[in-house]
């Protein structure tokens, strides 16, 4: 256990009062890892906690929460959230309790929270209070409800989707119960804000093994169901993810993918390392495939032409009503719009690959050729997931080989003019005629004409300022 977290449990008990550290910090210290945080469950109530924080000559912090018993405790800067024991009652709202009051003991205080792995306790000597079977779910591997899990579920509809991200997050298998449950309360999932929502699948995108939340989200049905965003006084429905239902059932062709289309997406975000724009594009690349229109039959083989381009404008359609960033949006979009072509350059020694850079850096995706690096890097790493999505056995060394290449060579490539290595002399030269005579330079560079460096582009921009005075001077002449 961290030092200070140990020095304010010996302190409280010290005091007369009983002391744990609660929650995940149980969990990854049985588990071998290093907790993120400790949060402290007492049977101390908040002015005694802060008497004994006083005394000890720690810093508290006044929070919103200490009405719930909360209260902030900063010991050499760090912090942990102190808490009373509580019980809690649920009423119409899908995730706040409608009373909290104190508790007299630890174990009324566990059988309130969400699941086994979270509901242990560990006191100042490393000693497990566990009252629900966490310590036996940790080593089977299992997440399971506290008690009843439908009863769990109904009191706060946002476990539905923290079941999705601790199963990502610990590589964990849903106990048959618990997911049985799940659809017992999707009815109060509509009462569940997008932003809360949303925040919970990010989190859950990012975590090590999310195809496994992925797929309860997407089997379970929860991600056919709504929540909701409040906007001028009024609550409208927000659809979750339905958009991903039908892969499940969109069969492929062999021997070009092993799996059907949903597995082949979760392979795919396996194979992806865990950034949010990567893990985002993994989800929808394919999303398309499988829809009328899209999906067609040729040779005897399954087809999905053109599902880059509609599975893009679903893309942006998902990601808007979720309202997420709009420059995670334009690159998310852009990865799925070009995944397949990016796959085709690729595996095409005649591919005109700086024309590609070129168009695709001057249709105003992109700001810098640093944003375009940076995109491209995202692309191989889609590209390779994608392959190894396709057919766990593939040879990638190709795909990563060539995104080396185009690497160097966008580099190379200025997209606007403030990528431009000219010298400050440049704009002194040609004065008023500055943007004209850049924006030539950039089409020059751009074409292979000249190369990027400070002296030429000099250079460049004498002669093109000569031209342009001789031209001036004969129309006016």
């Amino acid at each position: 256990m961290e030092e200070r977290a140990r020095q304010l449990l010996t302190a409280l008990e010290d005091a007369g009062f009983e002391a744990y550290v609660v929650g995940g910090a149980v969990r990854d210290l049985l588990m071998g890892k290093e907790p993120h945080d400790y949060d402290i469950a007492t049977s101390a109530r908040p002015d005694d906690i802060r008497a004994v924080a006083a005394k000890e000559d720690w810093h508290t912090v006044e929070i919103h929460g200490e009405a719930f018993g909360i209260v902030v405790v900063v010991i050499a800067g760090q912090t942990f959230e102190v808490a009373t024991f509580r019980g809690e009652a649920y009423g119409e709202d899908s995730h706040r309790p409608d009373t909290v009051w104190y508790a007299d003991t630890l174990r009324e205080d566990v059988l309130r929270r969400d699941f086994t792995v979270n509901a242990m306790a560990m006191d100042c000597r490393g000693d497990i209070y566990d009252y629900v079977g966490g310590v036996k779910d940790i080593s089977k591997k299992t997440l399971r409800a506290v008690g009843d899990a439908s009863v769990r579920f109904q009191e706060d509809a946002l476990r539905l989707f923290r079941l999705c991200r601790f199963a990502g997050k610990l590589d964990f298998t849903v106990h048959k119960e618990t997911q049985r449950a799940m659809p017992t309360a999707f009815e109060r999932v509509k009462g569940l804000s997008a932003e809360r929502v949303v925040a919970e699948i990010e989190r859950l995108l990012v975590t090590p093994a999310a195809y496994k939340g992925l797929d309860i989200l997407v089997r379970s049905g929860l991600g056919n169901m709504t929540c909701r965003r409040r906007e001028n006084g009024r609550y409208t429905d927000v659809p979750i993810l339905p958009e991903c239902t039908h892969l499940q059932y969109t069969p492929q062709s062999y021997p070009y993918h092993v799996f059907d289309a949903w597995v082949n997406n979760l392979a795919v975000i396996a194979h992806t390392p865990p950034d949010l724009t990567l893990r985002y594009a993994a989800l929808f690349h394919d999303v398309a495939k499988g829809l009328e229109g899209v999906r067609g039959t040729k040779d005897g083989r399954y087809t999905d032409y053109g599902h880059e381009r509609v599975g893009a404008d679903m893309t942006a359609a998902v990601l808007r009503r979720w309202q997420c960033n709009e420059k995670l949006i334009n690159r998310v979009v852009w990865l799925v719009k070009t995944h397949m072509q990016y796959h085709a350059l690729s595996a095409s020694p005649e591919a005109n690959v700086r024309r590609w850079l070129r168009r695709e850096g001057t249709r105003g995706d992109f700001s810098r050729n640093t944003d375009l690096a940076e995109a491209v890097r995202q692309a191989t790493a889609l590209s390779v997931a994608d392959a190894k999505g396709c057919r766990p056995d593939s040879d990638t060394t190709g795909i990563e080989s060539f995104g080396e290449y185009v690497q160097l060579l966008v580099q190379t490539l200025p997209i606007t003019t403030k990528d431009l290595n000219y010298p400050p002399e440049l704009p002194k030269l040609c004065g008023s005629y500055t943007g004209d005579c850049l924006r030539v330079l950039l089409k020059r560079v751009q074409d292979g004409a000249l190369e990027n460096d400070s002296a030429v582009l000099y250079e460049a921009s004498r002669r093109w300022l000569k031209r342009q005075l001789q031209i001036r001077e004969e129309e006016h002449g």
